[in-house]
């Protein structure tokens, strides 16, 4: 029957075992540290973004489908942006590691 079965308490304890593996990349928003946790959260999806852009961005270039000053302006937009991060980054006390959260199963984000 189920109610002898042990998997239950097998669960449980992998599930213990995996949480406090993976807690380090992981967002910790609380009561004390909740400006923190959500600055992480929202500066990771702004640097995923920034990757998915940069990328494209240079797709486009090797495509031949931009104009120098097109992908002058991209690069001054891009270094503007890596630049406001860092300053983000050291205003909320966190590492460019930081921002590289642990999905589990699926791995890191970036």
């Amino acid at each position: 029957m189920i109610e002898d079965d042990e998997s239950g308490e097998k669960i449980a304890e992998c599930v213990i075992d995996f949480e406090g593996q993976s807690a380090v990349g992981r967002v910790n928003a609380n009561q004390d540290n909740a400006d923190q946790g959500l600055a992480k959260l929202v500066l990771t999806l702004v640097e995923l973004l920034r990757r998915v852009m940069e990328h494209e961005a240079l797709r486009r270039i090797d495509g031949g489908t931009l104009t120098e000053r097109e992908i002058e302006e991209m690069g001054e937009t891009f270094l503007k942006l890596d630049n406001k991060m860092l300053e983000m980054r050291e205003i909320f006390g966190l590492k460019e590691e930081d921002l590289n959260l642990d999905l589990g199963p699926l791995g890191n984000l970036m």
